[in-house]
């Protein structure tokens, strides 16, 4: 057994794993999936919100097996979680989204693959046995997306994820200030002076690589930086990573009007899942435009600073829609079986998981991101038979039962914000 391997089956949480990436993959790459807006409140508030969640336990019950399936948007899912979609996750590892389609299929749940990605649709459709999603952001403009919504039924692809809370996009200070797409340049086309500048830059990073000679080989035997290879324009080329993707996302903001074109070009077969949602009424308003469901989600922490987490929007905003015919999810903070547990316990459908994925990919590719699923699957399967529970559709129906306020005061009690 090799060392990486030891590493990983001696991390018995997610964290442990997260830890593993941040020594594996180098600061001014890790950064970018640690962050979140501003003061980053809202990232934690996240967590907070599960951790300052309680619940009770049912005992002397005892169940030969638990059924952690569910059903959402048609689609059965032998875990009660899917991959959420994560930008420029293939930095962290090669081919990083195929890999994380793979694995999701593996344990039967979906894997949704962000517009942002550096890995072709047809890759990641075809290294899963289970189904995928593709997450769609304007990028381009209107054809463009027509582009990337036929590849993807083409490829395959079971369901839409629409992304509606990047009017622009957040400021992530510690990211910014790092200027890791300055630092990762090439040198051609630029003058003498530019490539001594670029080259001190390059030079700075000496001490955060060459801890991680292992990373930056993969890295490059991998490619480098890539390209948006699900972003063509009209003569195929992809959308250059090192680009202002700021502005392509102010200037592709989604609206309501949208919805109409999107549902056309994807089919009212095929689910649409309208992901960003923070209130019932912008709820009602996706269904009402043919979404099929709803992902409450504030992006991680990673858009708009003092939102409140998204464990508050679901307790505040779903009891509003009991009428709706919408398939609910949520994602944004969960980082246990127990958050899973908590999480379903208001109706849920099912989660995603954003940090958890990149944290076991960093972690060790495959084996790693399987890992993290094995470590979510052993906490929520204990945490259902320590609740007494024995199915997701109990503990969906339960949940008022299950829930418990806390009555402790401050969160001195709380551990460390790790990630």
């Amino acid at each position: 057994m090799t060392r990486e391997q030891r590493q990983l089956a001696d991390a018995l949480t997610t964290g442990d794993l997260w830890k593993l990436m941040r020594r594996r993959v180098p600061p001014i790459v890790s950064e970018y999936f640690r962050g979140g807006a501003d003061a980053e409140i809202t990232l934690r508030g996240n967590v907070r919100a599960f951790q300052q969640s309680m619940t009770t336990a049912y005992g002397a019950l005892k169940f030969p097996a638990v059924d952690m399936s569910t059903t959402v948007v048609g689609q059965r899912l032998e875990i009660p979680w899917f991959i959420a979609p994560v930008g420029s996750i293939r930095t962290l590892y090669p081919k990083a989204d195929a890999v994380a389609s793979k694995v999701a299929g593996e344990f039967g749940t979906a894997m949704t693959q962000s517009t942002l990605s550096g890995t072709r649709l047809e890759e990641v459709a075809a290294a899963s046995t289970g189904p995928c999603w593709f997450q769609l952001y304007l990028c381009g403009g209107r054809e463009t997306a027509l582009r990337g919504i036929a590849r993807a039924k083409e490829a395959g692809f079971k369901a839409l994820v629409l992304t509606m809370d990047t009017g622009v996009a957040g400021m992530r200070t510690m990211h910014a200030r790092m200027k890791p797409m300055e630092a990762m340049r090439a040198f051609s086309g630029l003058s003498l002076g530019e490539r001594i500048a670029l080259a001190w830059k390059k030079l700075a990073l000496a001490p955060q690589m060459l801890p991680r000679l292992p990373w930056l080989l993969q890295f490059y035997r991998d490619g480098g930086m890539f390209e948006f290879v699900n972003v063509l324009d009209e003569e195929g080329c992809p959308m250059p990573s090192d680009g202002d993707i700021a502005t392509q996302l102010a200037t592709s903001t989604v609206t309501w009007d949208d919805l109409q074109w999107i549902r056309e070009a994807w089919g009212d077969d095929h689910p649409l899942i309208v992901k960003g949602v923070h209130c019932a009424d912008d709820a009602r308003k996706a269904e009402a435009h043919g979404a099929t469901g709803v992902t409450w989600s504030n992006h991680g922490g990673r858009q708009q600073d003092r939102v409140p987490p998204v464990l508050h929007m679901v307790a505040q905003e779903m009891p509003k829609l009991k009428d709706s015919k919408l398939d609910f999810m949520m994602d944004g903070g969960i980082r246990n079986g127990t958050d899973i547990l908590i999480a379903l316990s208001y109706g849920l459908k099912a989660v995603g998981i954003g940090r958890v994925t990149a944290a076991g990919i960093g972690a060790g590719g495959p084996a790693g991101l399987t890992r993290a699923f094995e470590i979510l699957r052993t906490e929520f399967e204990r945490a259902m038979r320590l609740v007494g529970v024995a199915s997701v559709n109990e503990l969906r129906a339960r949940g008022s039962e299950i829930r418990r306020e806390s009555m402790l005061v401050g969160d001195g009690h709380l551990p460390p914000f790790d990630f």
